[in-house]
C-alpha cells in the first residue's frame, strides 16, 4: 500500500508515496500536480483540527505527517478513504477553491 505509518525511535510519521493514486486524475483535471505538497494541503483544508496538531515534512514524491500515533491513526483512515475516490478530491478542491484555500503544489 502506498500509505504507511511508522514508528522510528519514537517518533510516529505518516507517510504517501505520491502519484499512482487513483485519485491523480482528479488532482490533475483540477489543474493541480498529485504531488506530496498538494496532498498535504488537503489535508490542511480537509481536516484542518487534526493538521494543526501535527508537523510535516512533505516533499514532491512524498506526503509526511509526523504527530501522535493516535492522530496519525485518525488521519490514515481519513485519507485512505479520498486517495482511492476521484469523486471524494473533486469535491475537496471545488470546496477548497470556492473558499479562497490555495493549495501549494
Amino acid at each position: 500500500m502506498t500509505i504507511s505509518l511508522h514508528d522510528i525511535d519514537g517518533e510516529h510519521s505518516l507517510t504517501l508515496d505520491a502519484g499512482g493514486l487513483a485519485a491523480d486524475a482528479a488532482v490533475v483535471a483540477a489543474g493541480h500536480e498529485p504531488n506530496g505538497y498538494f496532498w498535504e494541503g488537503l489535508v490542511r483544508f480537509a481536516w484542518p483540527d487534526l493538521a494543526e496538531r501535527l508537523d510535516f515534512d512533505s516533499e514532491a514524491g512524498m506526503f509526511c505527517a509526523v504527530g501522535d500515533s493516535s492522530d496519525l491513526a485518525r488521519l490514515k483512515t481519513a485519507v485512505e478513504s479520498v486517495i482511492t475516490s476521484p469523486e471524494a478530491v473533486h469535491d475537496i478542491i471545488a470546496r477548497a477553491q470556492s473558499s479562497g484555500f490555495a493549495f501549494d503544489d
